[in-house]
């Protein structure tokens, strides 16, 4: 086991430190439609790429604050900026953002899945009517905007960026549906990955597994129950931008989620006692 870990250590260590070649040009130009855009690491992305002087279409639940990141966006240096404000949650809005994208850029060569629906931590979350809503906001909607997207990636070859969480490879306390969702696109991105290299379809698939994401709900939706911290934005933002334009499988932010996930493999029955140094609990929860 020691040796195990050692060696997995060695590996990540190397892994991290490595050049990953990411060259900033090839973003020049690249068309981008990126999901959850008005907050958080989302912002952060839509400032990286405009920057690289890569043509956006952003797209969020709250027009104001998209129509603040769109103006921002400009100054930065984005040749092109459009937005669209959209609600997850309703099943018919998928078509409507990934048409608008195609029409306004004529093609897609990134398509970034980043938007979140959070529940409040605890009992009440794992209600049927709650996991209904979070699986169509965090699992449902990014089937169907890959579906719709996946013809104009194939033409570009481009790349499909889906940023996860580490919920979605460690399942923890008082996060049921939210882990449940976030499983979900982990197995369906994964096999999806196998069956384009299968079909010779030249498609990149980077799976971005980031930690408390900096944003007010996802806080909201962990506070009084969890220790974990929220993942810096900015660098976040950027190891997203460097795995997917690198087209690498895998991005992980912190890096110690690599070693997280590969730990959960090697003991996937953690201790209670572990399990209760990252909450914020002393009774037992209510069934």
């Amino acid at each position: 086991m020691k040796v195990l870990l050692l060696a997995g250590l060695g590996a990540l260590f190397f892994a991290y430190y490595w050049d990953d070649n990411f060259d900033p040009a090839s973003l020049q130009g690249a068309r981008v439609l990126l999901t959850g855009a008005s907050v958080g690491v989302g912002e952060k992305l839509a400032y990286h790429y405009a920057r690289l002087g890569s043509h956006l279409v952003l797209t969020a639940h709250t027009e104001a604050l998209l129509q603040k990141v769109v103006g921002n966006c400009g100054k930065l240096g984005a040749p092109k900026v459009f937005y669209i404000a959209a609600d997850m949650a309703s099943p018919e809005v998928p078509e409507r953002v990934v048409q608008f994208a195609l029409d306004k850029l004529g093609g897609l060569d990134y398509l970034v899945l980043n938007h979140l629906g959070a529940a409040p931590a605890g009992t009440r979350a794992r209600s049927a009517q709650a996991t209904r809503w979070l699986m169509q906001v965090n699992f449902l909607s990014y089937v169907q905007l890959t579906s719709l997207a996946l013809p104009s990636l194939t033409d570009s070859k481009g790349s499909l960026v889906v940023v996860s969480s580490l919920l979605g490879r460690v399942p923890t306390s008082f996060s049921s549906p939210y882990s449940a969702a976030k499983f979900a696109l982990n197995s369906f991105f994964g096999s999806l990955r196998r069956e384009l290299d299968v079909q010779d379809v030249h498609v990149a698939i980077t799976m971005c597994v980031l930690g408390l994401r900096h944003r007010a709900s996802a806080a909201e939706g962990v506070r009084g129950v969890t220790r974990a911290k929220a993942a810096p934005g900015p660098k976040a933002a950027l190891a997203v931008i460097r795995g997917s334009a690198t087209r690498a499988s895998g991005v992980f932010y912190p890096w110690r989620f690599h070693l997280l996930c590969l730990l959960r493999g090697w003991m996937p029955q953690p201790r209670a006692w572990f399990i209760r140094q990252e909450l914020n609990i002393t009774t037992p929860a209510a069934a």
